[in-house]
């Protein structure tokens, strides 16, 4: 989320907004930045990465203005269909804001029977009636915090209009289920002409009807009901059979209004990266993974098909994630990581240019650091960047930036006493360092001292130009993208911390003349606080120790990690024999240990379950408490913790994570209830006894290890999907590979940016990428053959109107439409 520009003023007489943005799946909301403050054209500078655990037709973003005294006002939103989501993949784009009302906010489906009868009356007249069944919605808009649904049904014609019909208004639901019946007469009988509008239609007037379902919010406001979608049938195409029936995606309201010109509500500039991955089972790829995964004993190593991933794709990060993971999946990062950069090392002639380019190493290593050190990176800067970002301590030194009141001595010390808390905190925390990491330090200061063997220092700089470089200071510099805090901070803890990390990132790099380093005189100036020697020994201490092979695991003094934590509605467990089972707001916090909640964040926990004795977390039927996004937490003795999250997307992340850390529990169980017991029964089975076991298996397997969950197959599909796309670039490098074992003169121009060390190995490399990658790719065609012919325009999951479907049926246009 970058910015928004040009945003309409305030009615107010300072004409500033305090604005902030909202990404959500439809209508529900899954992210929220922070507030800008007297803009209005704020600028937010925020990632957000999620899972979708759901389908959804728009990705939508909205700008709203903050209210003290009332609900905050939607200024505009931005909604882009799923469809055109490629159109956008990964391109800063700027998008005009569009109006937000009632008629634009339209998502769900409706499932409608529809039957034309003739009725022969008494005098052998024949008419037509038409039975509209509105059996049930799916998926209505939650509107100011509730849904209670009905819907109108209504028959149109040129020349006519029959009153609207209703069903029952059904509460608190956003799925209503009706399943109600209305009958209207189309033709009358010719004798029945008393009124003009009831003169008999023939047959081109009934093609010119249609029947119109609207669906309300049933609403106590005095403004009246909610608009929430409608859909209009002509009834011509129940000509070709009397009766259908089928599933539509509700429609926004043509006003008519659409050539009114729209006002200029600003925009906003956003950068998407949407992927969607169709994962087969393990075996499918099996022979694919079996190439990369031997990558590392390939002799060379820029042979192998890892190292032939990193050399056709336009950037190295696009190979070095879904590399990293994989190798870490199966436990063989270190030695691929090894080998690539003993290769890279082989390859550097000046050991002060060591691992300082963006090659495949530095970008694997960048992003192992990123998966496996999270944890690290929250116990050892957490708490003093949340003391930064909370107590805003002035620490400008550059004369020029000062503001009024401010001074340069005590700023200085102010910066001094943050940067020396850092620099210590970093330094005595090697001992908590991830072994994976060590692994690599280990492996890349060997290496390094071996081809610089004159150089005593490369030791040290090889691993202190990732762990400074491009671990901390980083983290240091943009700590939300390190999830040490939910947002982008605010300018003046910006400049903070860009001095600290600036700072910490010289005192890492252990260069001999320090101040010579700095362009700005005033970070010369604040840097001899730290010409010291023994700032120079700690970071060598601290590298030996994280780069010596052979540490001992230090399991055993192991801190409490925290995993997760946030505010949560949760309903009384029944602890206490007489309590009322309400719902209330607690902060939830989960640790590595256990799960508990209290009142507010860093009070006293009112309940901890410890992580041994959480046996299942399930998702929980919505039909239970009449309340979206709920999940259970099963305990001994069938006491069950019933939470709800805030949106999908919060729910699935609390689901995985509790599964994850207690998935080798010993007592975990394998069935439960997907609904609660309520009145004396359970809702799911119908069973009385609320001790009765479950009737549902419960779902999880998930790997055990906390800190990675990873699936090889999807990581597998993503680098099949990479070698697909760059394929000409791999037939390119077979030919250069061709054209070096036969001609060893200068290269052609063309084949002189791959990396080829052993032509004949290399070769045969490609040739098994190839043919794994072909064979995959008619999978992949067979599947969606196979798909095409089951699937049914108007099923559920197809409705009519579904973009993306027929999108879908313009791609496999070599099939006949009629299988459709």
């Amino acid at each position: 989320l970058g910015e928004a520009k040009n945003l309409p003023t305030y009615p107010g007489p300072n004409k500033m907004r305090d604005c902030y943005c909202t990404v959500n799946l439809d209508q529900e909301e899954v992210f929220r930045t922070k507030i800008v403050e007297k803009s209005l054209c704020p600028f937010y500078g925020e990632d957000f990465y999620c899972e979708i655990p759901r389908t959804f037709r728009h990705l939508s973003f909205y700008i709203f203005d903050r209210d003290v005294f009332r609900r905050d006002s939607i200024i505009g939103k931005v909604a882009i269909q799923k469809e055109d989501l490629q159109k956008y993949h990964n391109r800063d784009t700027w998008f005009q804001l569009q109006h937000v009302d009632a008629d634009s906010e339209v998502q769900g489906k409706v499932h409608l029977e529809l039957r034309l009868s003739e009725v022969i009356t008494d005098t052998g007249v024949v008419c037509h009636k038409l039975a509209t069944r509105v059996l049930e919605c799916q998926g209505l808009p939650i509107v100011n915090g509730q849904c209670d649904p009905y819907a109108t049904v209504t028959l149109a014609g040129p020349s006519r209009q029959s009153e609207a019909k209703k069903t029952k208004v059904k509460k608190k639901t956003n799925n209503p289920h009706f399943d109600e019946v209305f009958y209207f007469e189309v033709t009358r009988p010719s004798s029945y002409n008393k009124k003009s509008h009831f003169d008999i239609e023939d047959v081109d007037e009934v093609d010119k009807m249609e029947i119109r379902v609207d669906l309300w919010n049933a609403s106590n406001l005095k403004f009246g009901d909610e608009f929430l979608g409608e859909l209009r049938l002509p009834l011509k195409f129940l000509r070709q059979s009397s009766s259908y029936e089928a599933w539509y995606f509700l429609q926004p309201r043509d006003n008519g209004n659409k050539s009114l010109k729209p006002d200029d509500l600003g925009s906003l500039r956003l950068n998407v990266v949407y992927t969607e991955d169709h994962v087969f089972s393990s075996d499918y790829y099996s022979p694919l993974r079996d190439v990369l995964l031997k990558s590392a004993d390939v002799e060379p190593v820029s042979a192998s098909a890892a190292h032939i991933l990193g050399e056709v794709c336009r950037e190295k990060q696009e190979a070095a994630i879904p590399l990293v993971r994989l190798f870490l999946h199966y436990g063989r990062i270190v030695p691929f990581i090894s080998a690539i950069a003993n290769a890279e090392v082989k390859r550097t002639q000046d050991p002060n240019t060591i691992f300082r380019g963006n090659s495949l190493t530095s970008k694997c290593i960048d992003e192992t650091m990123k998966l496996a050190g999270m944890h690290y990176l929250q116990v050892t800067l957490k708490p003093i960047i949340d003391e930064i970002c909370q107590v805003h301590k002035p620490c400008e030194i550059d004369p020029v930036k000062l503001k009024d009141g401010e001074n340069l001595e005590n700023n200085r010390e102010n910066l001094r006493q943050y940067v020396d808390r850092i620099f210590t905190v970093i330094t005595k925390s090697g001992v908590s360092c991830p072994t994976v990491m060590c692994d690599i330090f280990f492996s890349l200061r060997e290496s390094a001292a071996k081809r610089f063997q004159g150089d005593q220092d490369v030791r040290y700089t090889a691993v202190s130009s990732f762990i400074f470089l491009r671990f901390f200071a980083p983290a240091i510099l943009s700590p939300n993208l390190f999830q040490l805090t939910p947002h982008h901070p605010d300018p003046q803890t910006s400049r903070t911390l860009t001095l600290i990390s600036k700072t910490i990132q010289t005192l890492g790099s252990l260069s001999k003349s320090k101040s010579a380093n700095f362009k700005e005189s005033y970070m010369a100036t604040f840097y001899d606080y730290f010409n010291e020697q023994k700032y120079a020994d700690a970071v060598k201490n601290f590298l030996d120790l994280i780069s010596s092979s052979g540490r001992r695991d230090h399991k055993s003094i192991e801190q409490p990690i925290l995993l997760k934590e946030g505010f949560m509605i949760k309903r009384a467990q029944g602890r206490k024999r007489f309590g009322m089972k309400n719902f209330k707001k607690r902060w939830f916090r989960l640790t590595n240990h256990e799960f508990t909640y209290q009142k507010s964040k860093g009070d006293h926990p009112l309940c901890s379950i410890p992580i041994e004795n959480i046996l299942a977390v399930e998702r929980l039927e919505e039909e239970s408490f009449k309340m979206k996004n709920m999940f259970q937490v099963i305990q001994p003795e069938r006491r069950v913790l019933y939470i709800q999250a805030n949106n999908c997307v919060e729910a699935k992340d609390w689901i995985d994570i509790l599964t994850k850390v207690s998935q080798c529990n010993k007592k975990r169980l394998t069935v439960y209830h997907p609904s609660a017991y309520l009145n004396g029964h359970w809702l799911c089975c119908k069973a009385t006894a609320d001790n009765t076991p479950g009737c549902t298996p419960c779902t999880g397997g998930l790997p055990a290890n906390i800190q990675l969950d990873i699936d090889g197959d999807r990581e597998t599909e993503r680098i099949y999907s990479l070698f697909n796309l760059y394929m000409p670039k791999l037939e390119k490098m077979q030919e250069a590979c061709g054209s070096k074992s036969v001609y060893d003169g200068p290269e052609e121009e063309e084949y002189s940016t791959f990396i080829i060390d052993d032509p004949k190995e290399t070769y045969k490399t490609l040739r098994l990428i190839i043919e794994g990658v072909g064979t995959l790719e008619q999978e992949h065609a067979q599947y969606k053959r196979d798909k095409f012919k089951k699937t049914k325009y108007g099923s559920q999951e197809h409705p009519i109107g579904d973009k993306s479907f027929q999108t879908y049926i313009r791609q496999q246009s070599e099939i006949s439409a009629h299988s459709i």
